[in-house]
């Protein structure tokens, strides 16, 4: 979608740069080099090792020149953008950026990327760790719907069932090289499933709600408006845009302590990152200490662990409380669903509303019309997180 020619011609520097860096971060993403392409061989040796030997990922080879793209984006004319406070955004963007960048290049340096990522994503707080804690406490619940079922060719057909309530196109591919059960690949609209994996019917929905109803949305919705920002990413945006996703998923009735749990156990993990904990540690503190069967011990151990130690997973259960809180106030969700938006830059984004700057929100996530939880422990644990 464009804009009247009036608005381009009143902000044509905004504009200018706003393209230019689109065509710049079109590979920056980070998803996309993180996994290791060859997890299930390291799972094998890990498991044969007794948990011992730690995995020796190895990952894909970055197809850019990380260091001409840090000059590109810095040498963009960011001052030339009249408005003040779209100024200051911008060059957050720009920073934002290249610290995502030097992540992806860093990707298999051990404490090189790991320090790389702790300046992208934090690290979480002796808070987050306590409520992680606490939710952990709770007594497990039986459900049939956690039972996996369903192969993958089964949940491709599912997702895509789900999929007719929303008149976007995206394709669908099968890997073994994503450390998920399914993921979406922003740049190239992709929903991306874990060959071998094996799904419940509560996961199906989980991801459904989570992937398409909130991610794909996103996705389609940044695409759909002339700042390409709102496509490529706000600063700092993956709390907001996983918080919204977990909350959709505790919305359509399909958030479980199963599933708290386990965003719990990631942020145990991504503690342990700041311990000096290696692998086989983290693995241990899981299987051993918190008895969590030892698919899921690696699973988890592996998400905090890719590239040399990934901190991001902790933002998951922030951000699913962030949006709780705002939901439970009566706020609304729509303008966090016009891309990959973040809560910081909210006023920002109210702003270029009023300057016309942002286009009416074009697909929205179902979930939100109604609450259909139907657990009153969840709303206890989300009330009471600190």
């Amino acid at each position: 979608m464009t804009y009247p020619e009036s608005i381009v011609v009143e902000h044509p520097n905004l504009f200018r740069i706003d393209s230019n860096l689109n065509k710049l971060v079109k590979r920056i993403e980070l998803l996309n080099y993180i996994n290791p392409v060859n997890i299930e061989q390291e799972k094998r040796s890990f498991f044969s090792s007794k948990y011992n030997i730690n995995p020796n990922f190895k990952y894909r080879r970055i197809d850019f020149d990380a260091h001409k793209l840090q000059q590109d984006l810095f040498s963009q004319d960011i001052d030339s953008i009249l408005d003040e406070e779209t100024r200051a955004f911008y060059r957050d963007v720009i920073y934002d950026y290249s610290g995502l960048i030097q992540c992806i290049e860093t990707i298999g340096k051990g404490s090189k990327f790991y320090f790389n990522a702790l300046k992208s994503f934090g690290t979480p707080t002796e808070k987050d760790v306590e409520n992680a804690q606490f939710i952990l406490h709770f007594e497990d619940e039986d459900d049939p719907e956690l039972f996996p079922v369903f192969n993958v060719d089964q949940a491709a057909e599912y997702f895509t069932e789900y999929s007719k309530q929303y008149d976007f196109n995206y394709s669908i591919k099968f890997s073994t090289k994503i450390s998920a059960a399914a993921m979406v690949q922003n740049n190239t609209q992709t929903l991306i499933l874990k060959k071998n994996h094996r799904f419940s019917p509560n996961q199906l929905k989980v991801l459904a709600n989570h992937e398409i109803g909130v991610h794909m949305v996103t996705t389609f919705n940044g695409m759909d408006q002339s700042l390409k920002i709102f496509h490529n990413g706000f600063p700092n945006n993956l709390e907001t845009q996983e918080g919204l996703a977990v909350f959709s998923e505790y919305m359509s009735g399909c958030l479980t302590l199963f599933r708290l749990k386990e965003l719990s156990y990631r942020v145990l993990a991504a503690d342990s990152l700041r311990k000096g904990f290696d692998f086989s540690d983290t693995f241990d503190l899981l299987h051993n200490q918190y008895k969590l069967n030892r698919e899921e011990a690696y699973s988890i151990s592996l998400r905090a662990h890719r590239g040399g130690g990934f901190t991001k997973d902790f933002l998951y259960l922030t951000g699913l409380k962030r949006i709780y809180d705002r939901y439970q106030t009566n706020e609304d969700l729509s303008l966090l669903q016009l891309g990959k938006v973040s809560l910081e830059h909210l006023d920002l984004v109210n702003r270029w509303q009023d300057m016309g700057l942002t286009h009416a929100l074009k697909y929205r996530n179902l979930a939100f019309d109604n609450n259909d939880n139907v657990n009153p422990k969840l709303d206890f644990i989300l009330q009471n997180l600190k």
